[in-house]
């Protein structure tokens, strides 16, 4: 339970003289969390395109049903909105922002109304953030600091990716990472079939073989990488090696070269192999099980 108490503290803080308690049990407090989550859930997603502050509309590119299309989204006087700080991956974090601190290339988690076409997004909430993506390969891993370096395959620079508590670490199975790749290449190929999107059950495959591909939803409409990435068991640190690809999705950070872990997802080989241009190959900080939280007792998925 929670409680909280208006009144005076004594003069050393060892006690408080209240005049009044306010107090939430901890069942109303999980079922204001599971509502939150499912509002989080029925909400938006993606990378913002550009920004108008002065009528307070943003255009942003949206993952929906495993496809990409631009969507406006629209702030009120009503709308909360919260950033999310530099080297923090936690919700509880975020602070309370502006339209005008979201800038283009910032990644947004919307709630709120979307209109009955799917083209506009009234928010009654966003949380915002500006985050990097790294595609590399492992130079080392330091254990006691907790640390690995990777190199930046874009940037050919080595970066430092801090792993915390609520850092999200993943590897793919291999035959998942190559249905990926096939996937990915395609789509950068224009090729829309539905084996190539994750779609229906190929010819001749068991219901076994279909089990081990998550990515795929019927209907020929796949599912984005973030997705699948919560579906796979927890790695350690101690599982990356030297000479391996990682996708790393971090907090920009404030120091030059350093940043903060929110997924480092293993395994991805092929998919760097296939060289996709498909915006579903970058990882999502947000976590798509429910409320944009990275972590926190009272906020993590």
């Amino acid at each position: 339970d929670r409680i909280f108490v208006r009144g005076e503290a004594s003069a050393d803080g060892k006690s408080f003289t209240a005049i009044g308690i306010i107090a939430m049990s901890h069942s109303d407090l999980q079922a204001r969390r599971e509502q939150e989550r499912t509002a989080w859930q029925k909400g938006i997603g993606g990378l913002v395109k550009s920004v108008n502050a002065s009528n307070g509309t943003i255009l942003a590119s949206v993952i929906e049903a495993g496809r990409t299309k631009s969507m406006t989204v629209y702030v009120t006087k009503n709308t909360i909105l919260r950033r999310y700080a530099p080297n923090s991956i936690l919700f509880d974090d975020a602070e309370p922002s502006g339209i005008g601190a979201i800038k283009p290339g910032d990644q947004l988690r919307a709630r709120g109304t979307a209109s009955p076409d799917g083209t506009q997004f009234t928010a009654d909430e966003i949380v915002s953030g500006t985050f990097r993506n790294i595609a590399g390969t492992i130079l080392g891993t330091d254990v006691g600091a907790r640390t690995i370096t990777v190199k930046d395959l874009v940037s050919k620079k080595p970066a430092t990716v801090h792993v915390i508590d609520q850092s999200e670490l993943r590897i793919l199975p291999i035959e998942l990472a190559q249905r990926l790749a096939f996937r990915f290449k395609r789509a950068a190929a224009g090729t829309t079939s539905s084996n190539a999107s994750g779609g229906e059950k190929r010819p001749g495959e068991t219901a076994q073989e279909q089990t081990r591909f998550p990515g795929r939803t019927r209907g020929g409409q796949g599912t984005d990488l973030q997705q699948l990435v919560s579906r796979i068991p927890p790695a350690a640190i101690t599982d990356f090696h030297p000479g391996e690809a990682v996708l790393v999705v971090a907090t920009e950070g404030t120091e030059a070269g350093e940043v903060t872990a929110i997924t480092v997802l293993g395994g991805v080989e092929p998919i760097l192999a296939a060289a996709p241009s498909s915006q579903e190959m970058t990882l999502s900080p947000w976590n798509l099980g429910g409320a944009p939280a990275m972590g926190g007792d009272d906020n993590s998925q």
